[in-house]
């Protein structure tokens, strides 16, 4: 087991900041990355939202230079997955991954959400074969296709926009009668000529053809019952995020949907345990607030880490016998 003083669980904008604040208070930093280095944003395209790229910037780009720029200050980083925590006994707290186990005096958790699955016949089995949530790593391999986009807010419009770089034509299907996507989203998507929508329906199963690849999609008007089939050569689904809280067993406290609760210093319920990012965050989502979180909790956990050695100084300081 290795001994030192911050793990950060993560590595999106939040999980690469925290690691930058910690290492430059010069305290053994760990990073552990999870499967994807730079998290979400890493799956990003054009990133024209992030303060200091004026033309913007690539999302795998912006989460290399976040990095190095973290490392440069001795942050290291294990590219592998928790599999188990222990917050149970208090600082130090374990934290195994597939290859290694760490004795942390302090944790940051930015571990993040996952892409929310349809549920539905056909999804999972034709994953790679037509499915994907990420555009960006799969949007190439659609080039003059006709795909569909699941989903209503900005991120599924986000995407759509996106894939218009490659396919022939982009049908988004939404639930609701009305988009939840932002203003701006909506008129870019509205303008794109490549773009065409399918409201107040549902998709119930995804089909594919003899050699194994996605061929059409069953949909269902939620107004009228009606059932047809659209053919499609791809279904992109962005319909939310789960947050991965999991892993942690109920050892922090969660609300309903299984955000992680933090008060306004982003402690969580366990001494020496902060969180950021999209791990507790469901409201706003972004890259900048996501690294603003994690700048704050990194500075809390260095707070608490001082406070905690001065006390433990005082504890084995000799006391001066009475004359």
């Amino acid at each position: 087991m290795e001994k030192v003083r911050v793990v950060v669980i993560g590595s999106g904008p939040a999980g690469l900041t925290a690691a930058l604040y910690t290492a430059r208070a010069q305290l053994s930093t760990v990073v552990i990355t999870g499967m994807q280095l730079g998290g979400q944003i890493a799956t990003t395209s054009d990133v024209d939202n992030f303060p200091g790229f004026p033309d913007g910037v690539q999302g795998p780009e912006l989460a290399e230079k976040m990095r190095a720029q973290a490392e440069r200050f001795g942050a290291r980083f294990d590219y592998d997955i928790v599999t188990e925590v222990d917050f149970s006994k208090g600082s130090p707290f374990t934290v195994k991954t597939q290859n290694n186990e760490y004795s942390a005096d302090s944790v940051i958790v930015t571990i993040g959400a996952s892409p929310r699955k349809l549920g539905i016949p056909g999804e999972d089995e034709n994953i790679g074969r037509g499915v994907s949530y990420c555009a960006t790593c799969d949007g190439y391999f659609f080039r003059g296709k006709d795909i569909v986009v699941v989903g209503g807010g900005d991120s599924a419009l986000q995407e759509a926009i996106f894939l218009t770089k490659y396919a022939n034509s982009v049908t988004i299907i939404h639930r609701r009668n009305e988009l939840r996507a932002s203003v701006a989203l909506q008129t870019r998507a509205f303008s794109n000529p490549k773009i065409h929508f399918i409201y107040d329906t549902v998709v119930d199963e995804i089909k594919n053809d003899e050699s194994g690849v996605v061929k059409s999609v069953t949909l269902r008007n939620v107004k009228t019952g009606e059932v047809t089939e659209k053919p499609t050569d791809g279904v992109f689904v962005f319909i939310g995020y789960d947050p991965n809280s999991v892993i942690f067993n109920s050892q922090l406290t969660t609300d309903a949907a299984g955000y992680v609760i933090v008060d306004d210093r982003f402690r969580t319920n366990i001494d020496g345990v902060f969180a950021a990012g999209e791990i507790h965050d469901n409201v706003f989502r972004q890259a900048i607030t996501a690294a603003g979180q994690g700048c704050a909790a990194a500075l809390m956990a260095i707070n608490w880490l001082g406070e905690r050695e001065d006390q433990l100084q005082r504890l084995d300081e000799p006391v001066e016998a009475e004359a």
